[in-house]
């Protein structure tokens, strides 16, 4: 019997994982921007979005056949959504189409020339370098290169060299969250403190996801997230059969977050400051269970950083002062910390 209560638990708590995490990837898209600049508001069709929950695509991309692309800037361009591309931007190349190219004075040319102007020849005439070659506007077609399209109002295409917009995949967030939330479960049993940590877990989870991709912790969930753990942990310790403490929690936050704290004194360009103030709530998590859990899941912690550096450092993708995002690391280690305090309690 306590077999069935025990898997029913881990099945709900799954089930919750799966429908928290996708919720995830809007809210991940709007806070997946560099560090400085405004959270984002519209969807990667250029809509504007309301709310934080849910799918990235809005309701508007859902019922129109193409979204409107972006600039660089993050606007839609006028026209660029439903619409062709200009004519002379949609120009096939003569050389695949077997059709001869113009000639500079709006003559054709005989069908056996068909070889490109010379570069030198067009450029001396007015018309002809007023007006695109083909096979420019061929070369400056995604379809040719792989890059995105964005047209300008005057109709020509320009390339991107801004990051595109993160859309992050609902189904991998809610898998994620989803075994974060079982294997807690799992360790934790019918206690009180189970409830806070399935509803912080997705939090983790998406504070992880954003920082992997700009290496940015939001103000938004680091602190708010740490005033949770703590006043969840408050109620869970008035609860009967809860296995831990408040009062190390508190300590254990204030301890893991003033040692993030000095680190990033002593090394500014290695400790980025959102990760000082995770730092608190990993704290008041691992300090539930008792200094042991402190030490392990900051060890654990520090030891997948280094880890994983050393990889990228092997494969020849990063040396030895590049900067990798340590939030998810930190998350990751409170995560074990944690299964290993619950499971010992």
């Amino acid at each position: 019997m306590a077999d069935l209560v025990e898997a029913a638990l881990v099945a709900v708590a799954a089930a919750w994982g799966v429908a928290a995490g996708a919720l995830l990837p809007r809210a991940a898209h709007r806070f997946a921007v560099p560090d400085g600049e405004p959270w984002r508001s519209h969807c990667p069709g250029g809509h504007p979005l309301r709310g934080w929950l849910g799918r990235v695509p809005c309701g508007t991309c859902a019922r129109t056949p193409a979204a409107a692309p972006l600039d660089p800037t993050g606007t839609p361009h006028p026209g660029a959504a439903g619409e062709p591309r200009p004519p002379e931007t949609r120009t096939a190349d003569p050389a695949a189409t077997g059709q001869p190219y113009p000639a500079a004075a709006d003559e054709p040319h005989s069908a056996t020339t068909r070889q490109p102007y010379p570069a030198e020849s067009r450029a001396a005439d007015p018309a002809a370098a007023a007006r695109p070659h083909p096979a420019e506007t061929c070369a400056a077609d995604p379809g040719a290169t792989g890059e995105p399209y964005f047209a300008t109002t005057t109709g020509q295409p320009y390339p991107v060299t801004t990051r595109q917009p993160y859309v992050p995949s609902g189904l991998s967030l809610a898998g994620v969250t989803a075994v974060v939330c079982a294997a807690l479960a799992l360790v934790t049993g019918a206690r009180p403190e189970l409830a806070v940590w399935l509803v912080l877990a997705p939090a983790g989870v998406l504070l992880g996801a954003v920082d992997l991709r700009v290496r940015r912790l939001p103000d938004p969930l680091t602190l708010p997230l740490a005033a949770a753990a703590l006043a969840l942990l408050g109620v869970a310790a008035l609860l009967p059969e809860h296995a831990g403490h408040w009062p190390t929690a508190l300590y254990g936050a204030l301890a893991l977050g003033g040692g993030y704290l000095a680190l990033f004194l002593v090394n500014p360009a290695g400790m980025g400051f959102g990760d000082v103030k995770l730092a608190l709530g990993a704290g008041a998590v691992l300090g539930w269970y008792g200094w042991p859990t402190v030490l392990l899941g900051t060890f654990a912690g520090f030891v997948s950083g280094a880890l994983y550096g050393g990889a990228l450092v092997v494969l020849r993708r990063a040396d030895r002062g590049s900067a990798i995002p340590f939030g998810p690391f930190l998350l990751a280690g409170a995560f074990a910390g944690l299964l290993a305090g619950a499971f010992t309690a």
